[in-house]
């Protein structure tokens, strides 16, 4: 059979299965990305129906998938307002990188792999996904809530680091010395800050320039600008994920609201691809061998996720439950871990094998967990905040009761005049911020709702 109908058939076949699985995940309310990595292993080599044809084209899809989902993720906020999010959430990248990279690098010495493979697990387990992560917080209705600035600040941290990280890493795998190394840092370094500035600085004249009121040319216009620059951000060294999330950034008003419109469809299609891609690239053989030490490392790092949420959403003022939905939605590892692993892959080839499951469960895990983390663990919070306080405290505050002021009421002690609420006896002035106590899941009112990007 010709090459080209080959092609086309299987991927009618791949994006029909899409669809179909993807419709079943949202009449049970969850997110298909599971379905979409389990999918891609059925069809990749080593599974049930092997497809080979596609290969080249889904594997072209997947980047795109990449770079829509960080598009769209930069289209929701400004660059003031990520400039706003990095000065407040430094130390939660911080304690982010002490978490859950030192459990990598420590699980490759103990495996006897050496210091450069230690260095590269590290980055593997440390990395969020950011596509996997913008995927789920898009499904589950949660890019209005508190939390989620929090969540978008730390994956910006992560795939800032991301720039000083890799060349490092390249550095150090090829055996390059000090002053090699060096350069191809300062260049990196040095991209992210020019596109940061433009964006800060000549956002609205980047707007105005994209500007058309003609549906097709914006979209042409947005989508080449993109690809164009995430390709130049790949080549100096620096991630695809982070140019095209900076053009998100860069664009303002009514274009990034009308490249919304326009690339949501798209997002949807490529981002679907890039999950199949992912199953694609595993083999399900190679994965049992490794089941066990990849499960225990992701049961770890999955958990050091969650107190990296907690940490960085407490810090920006929200309540437990918003903190818990901040920790499970860091839970997902994905591309950046991939291309991490792929890089060591010569130097260490054991390394590929467990970042491969490793990634898997997590990928698997994280959608579940970004659901699943707060209705199960809150109400447990909840129910030992409101614990009965113990008998012996009540008969002690009993007997040290202070005596009551002048023109209280006899029986409640309670002081009218003082502002207090005649029913509670308390004062409303008094009373705690209610937001630190219960996070609501998105903010009631414009007024009330902090900017994205201050927490």
């Amino acid at each position: 059979m010709h090459e080209t109908t080959m092609l086309l058939i299987e991927l009618g076949a791949i994006i029909l299965v899409l669809g179909l699985i993807g419709r079943a995940a949202g009449r049970v309310g969850l997110s298909p990305i599971p379905l979409y990595l389990l999918a891609g292993l059925a069809f990749g080599t080593g599974g049930l129906l092997p497809m080979s044809a596609s290969e080249d084209f889904v594997a072209v899809g997947a980047e795109i998938g990449v770079i829509l989902l960080l598009l769209l993720l930069g289209l929701e906020y400004s660059a003031s307002e990520l400039v706003g999010s990095l000065k407040t959430q430094y130390p939660s990248g911080l304690v982010d990188f002490a978490l859950n990279a030192l459990p990598g690098a420590a699980a490759a010495l103990l495996l006897g792999w050496g210091p450069v493979a230690a260095v590269a697990l590290a980055g593997v387990t440390w990395i969020s996904s950011s596509g996997v992560i913008a995927k789920v917080l898009t499904d589950l209705g949660r890019l209005g809530n508190r939390e989620t600035p929090v969540v978008l600040g730390v994956l910006v941290m992560e795939d800032l680091a991301m720039a000083v990280y890799l060349p490092l890493l390249t550095a150090l795998l090829a055996g390059v010395g000090l002053a090699g190394g060096s350069v191809t840092l300062l260049i990196a370094l040095g991209t992210v800050g020019v596109v940061l500035y433009l964006a800060l600085r000549h956002g609205r004249l980047i707007s105005r320039a994209v500007s058309s009121d003609n549906p097709e040319m914006l979209l042409l216009v947005v989508l080449g600008l993109t690809l164009l620059v995430a390709g130049v951000a790949q080549e100096l060294q620096v991630s695809a994920a982070v140019g095209a999330f900076l053009v998100g950034i860069a664009l303002s008003g009514e274009v990034a609201e009308g490249a919304r419109k326009l690339l949501t469809p798209l997002r949807d299609l490529f981002a679907a691809v890039f999950f199949v891609f992912f199953g694609l690239s595993t083999d399900p053989t190679e994965i049992p061998p490794v089941l066990l030490p990849a499960l225990l490392l992701a049961i770890v790092t999955a958990v050091t996720k969650v107190l990296t949420g907690w940490y960085a959403a407490r810090r920006a003022g929200i309540g437990p439950r918003g903190r818990l939905r901040a920790g499970g939605a860091l839970v997902a590892r994905g591309e950046f871990s991939i291309v991490i692993a792929g890089l060591a892959v010569a130097t260490e080839p054991r390394i590929g094998p467990i970042a491969t499951a490793y990634v898997l469960i997590l990928v698997i895990l994280g959608p579940l967990a970004a659901r699943w983390c707060e209705p199960l663990i809150g109400p447990r919070l909840r129910t030992a905040a409101a614990a009965p306080v113990p008998a012996e405290v009540i008969d002690a505050t009993e007997c040290a009761a202070p005596a009551k002021a002048p023109g209280a009421d006899p029986v409640t002690g309670a002081n009218p005049v003082a502002g207090a609420n005649p029913v509670a006896g308390a004062n409303p002035v008094t009373v705690k911020d209610p937001v630190a106590v219960e996070d609501p899941v998105a903010a009631p009112s414009a007024e009330a709702a902090p900017t994205p990007g201050q927490g």
